[in-house]
């Protein structure tokens, strides 16, 4: 790529998050006379990319479609071949990050939702009782993905009583340590200025649910009505699915957004550090724990148990650390058959363990 050739790359694809390490990446495809290009929507095989000629339509059927973890997908820095009917992606640059679920098929296969992503945005609607659980399930992928989290509280004109508004935040807060929580309103306004100086540098992904405000949050960002709206049920505060495809667009201010559509399912995949992450608190109290195997469940000397029962610890976080915990070791044993073999043996062990123990408490002529 000659210097002028490279000026143009950069100039164009620089507000789709371009830089000298995404060149430097692309060099080897470059020599082959490809093309550099980010994927701004894929459907059906096919994607959009745009790159220095513009959006270009290409096939995706080089890059091991049957691997749901290697296809092609939203926000990947690709090579296409800069000409041919059909038009081929041949490859995609190493993916900085990767925001992927479980799929819910009985092979527990995982399905990437994003590539290169900076910031997870879950959005969370005030419109219905807020469900701290599913946040915290948000939270653990976001964080296992490599992104930054921020937890964006939609319609928050909904709630105009500011002692209520405060409250609702700080419940939040206290599910998800380390990551900044912002009320907004798409009618008045308030907090977009906040979210907008967050991801006005790199790339951002809405997440949520139907009928989070995702759409409407889209084009608050963007200053204009790019993405379809519908109105959302009375009855349970959910919506249609109004983003039928992941969408990467560029912001007028800095950085690029990429809206999903709303996620009915969102199975953790291999994302034991992304828990430990969303439950900081209980993973420092458990390194004051007696015994470094402890379950949290009735162990002499937990002191995460010590925490709950002192006030410190709610009970629902500890519930939700379990459940997540539980979850995810499934995933992974389902795709692990020496881990299934260790998990199997650990419950063998917990099982006898706990005869004996019930055994001495009964005595020995308890059977007679």
């Amino acid at each position: 790529m000659t210097s002028s050739s490279a000026s143009s790359v950069s100039s164009a694809l620089a507000p789709y998050g371009w830089d000298d390490a995404w060149a430097d990446e692309f060099a080897p495809y470059d020599t082959e006379g490809l093309l550099p290009g980010r994927v701004i929507r894929v459907d059906r095989g096919q994607c959009d990319v745009v790159t220095a000629d513009g959006v270009l339509r290409a096939d995706t059927a080089f890059v091991t479609p049957h691997d749901p973890l290697r296809v092609v997908c939203t926000g990947d820095w690709v090579a296409v071949e800069p000409g041919g009917n059909p038009r081929y992606v041949r490859a995609y640059l190493p993916r900085r990050t990767a925001f992927v679920r479980s799929t819910s098929s009985k092979r527990s296969e995982g399905q990437i939702l994003a590539a290169n992503v900076d910031h997870a945005i879950v959005a969370v609607p005030l419109s219905v009782e807020l469900d701290l659980g599913r946040i915290e399930r948000f939270l653990a992928l976001a964080w296992e993905s490599g992104a930054q989290p921020l937890v964006v509280l939609t319609k928050a004109d909904l709630v105009p009583d500011a002692v209520t508004l405060a409250h609702l935040v700080q419940d939040v807060e206290t599910s998800a340590p380390g990551v900044p929580v912002v009320p907004v309103s798409a009618v008045d306004g308030a907090g977009l200025d906040v979210v907008a100086a967050i991801v006005g540098g790199g790339t951002s992904v809405l997440l949520g649910q139907s009928g989070a405000g995702k759409s409407t949050l889209a084009n608050a960002l963007l200053g204009e009505d790019v993405m379809a709206v519908q109105a959302t049920r009375d009855v349970d505060g959910k919506g249609r699915h109004t983003t039928t495809t992941r969408n990467l667009l560029a912001l007028p201010g800095g950085g690029v957004l990429i809206d999903t559509p709303g996620l009915r399912g969102v199975g953790l995949w291999d994302a034991e550090t992304g828990v430990g992450q969303v439950f900081s608190e209980v993973e420092e109290l458990a390194e004051r724990c007696r015994f470094h195997d402890c379950a949290h469940e009735a162990e002499p000397g937990c002191a995460v148990l010590a925490a709950v029962e002192e006030g410190d610890l709610p009970e629902r976080r500890l519930h939700s650390y379990r459940k997540l915990l539980r979850e995810n070791q499934r995933i992974v044993a389902k795709t692990d058959a020496r881990l299934r073999a260790e998990i199997r043996k650990d419950w063998k062990r917990k099982g006898a363990i706990g005869r004996a123990a019930m055994e001495a408490k009964r005595g020995p002529h308890w059977r007679s």
